[in-house]
């Protein structure tokens, strides 16, 4: 019977939580809000962070690459950027990675490319 009445008593604090969300919208309008504005603060965060470390990873020189790559593909940079951290967190990376590291780490992701043969006649 005591589960019975923990049931009785969760199903009644529910249906008065929805009784209150549906009484006032405004409410509900605020958290979502709230809620949201909580999600991009620990969105920049997370960037920060990233940028944070990828200066500790990157020279100036190969950071200047993937600033300029990101801008044309983004999902590859990401890609990047996440293998570069686990590199680093798994101690793999001996020091800085260079441009040229990077250019290496650019062929072997983005792989073979179909080269396109023009024959005129």
């Amino acid at each position: 019977m005591s589960e019975l009445d923990e049931l009785r008593k969760k199903r009644m604090a529910e249906l008065q939580q929805q009784a209150a969300m549906n009484a006032d919208p405004q409410m509900v309008q605020q958290q979502q809000l709230a809620q949201q504005q909580a999600a991009q603060q620990r969105q920049l965060e997370m960037e920060a962070q990233l940028k944070q470390a990828m200066k500790q990873i990157l020279t100036p020189e190969a950071r200047g690459r993937l600033d300029n790559l990101r801008l044309t593909k983004p999902e590859l940079v990401q890609n990047i950027e996440i293998q570069l951290l686990q590199s680093a967190q798994a101690g793999s990376l001996r020091g800085k990675v260079t441009d040229e590291q990077l250019k290496v780490l650019l062929k072997n992701l983005m792989g073979q490319k179909r080269e396109i043969h023009i024959t005129r006649r």
